[in-house]
């Protein structure tokens, strides 16, 4: 019991879980909000990712309920600050990058996969671009797991780990051939030379 003799509720906020909400907060509506400033033709209520997929809203949920159970039966297992500290980390790295990405690209960027050129679609290889060919989703990538990190959630570090690679690779893949389909051997050179930034993920091959 506190001071004022009350106990506290079993499901009071830890800090990590209060830094988690503040995240999941920031990056949705910080899609909104820089979807806002890059390519405000594009922009709708789809925009902040609410309803990105039945897969992406399950994984909240999981993470949900693994916190929520470990809290319970493990207390502990929630109070390695070092830990969440470095999932923090993990999360501002991600969402930097990510949005860094996005600004970056202007109005070249958009949540869904174009399939046709537009007049103004230009390959951006600047900036971050010059460092990874997908920061957008690398930043995701690192930003997803590091939620989980920061969360001390360890069946859904692996999960997310697992289920964000293989979404990546194969968005990537499929992202690569309209890529190429656009810009051609420009886009091909640049492929060469700057890594995907994803952990053995190198993109669709291409017959040389």
């Amino acid at each position: 019991q506190d001071a004022s003799g009350q106990g506290k509720p079993l499901l009071a906020l830890s800090p990590a879980h209060r830094r988690y909400m503040c995240s999941l907060s920031f990056f949705h509506y910080s899609e909104y909000l820089v979807t806002a400033i890059n390519n405000p033709r594009s922009l709708s209520l789809d925009s902040f990712l609410l309803n990105h997929s039945f897969e992406y809203n399950l994984a909240a949920f999981s993470s949900w309920v693994e916190f929520t159970l470990e809290k319970f039966a493990c207390p502990e297992m929630k109070q390695i600050t070092w830990l969440s500290t470095v999932g923090l980390l993990m999360v501002v790295f991600g969402e930097c990058l990510r949005k860094a990405a996005m600004l970056t690209a202007g109005s070249n960027f958009n949540h869904i996969v174009q399939n046709e050129k537009s007049d103004t679609h230009t390959l951006v290889t600047s900036g971050v671009y010059g460092w990874f060919r997908h920061p957008s989703y690398v930043g995701w990538f690192y930003w997803s797991i590091g939620t989980q990190v920061l969360l001390c959630n360890p069946i859904c570090v692996v999960g997310y780990t697992l289920a964000s690679w293989r979404f990546f690779r194969e968005r990537i893949e499929e992202e690569e051939i309209t890529l190429i389909h656009f810009f051609g051997e420009e886009y091909l050179e640049y492929k060469r030379k700057v890594p995907s930034g994803l952990p053995f993920i190198s993109g669709v091959k291409v017959e040389l």
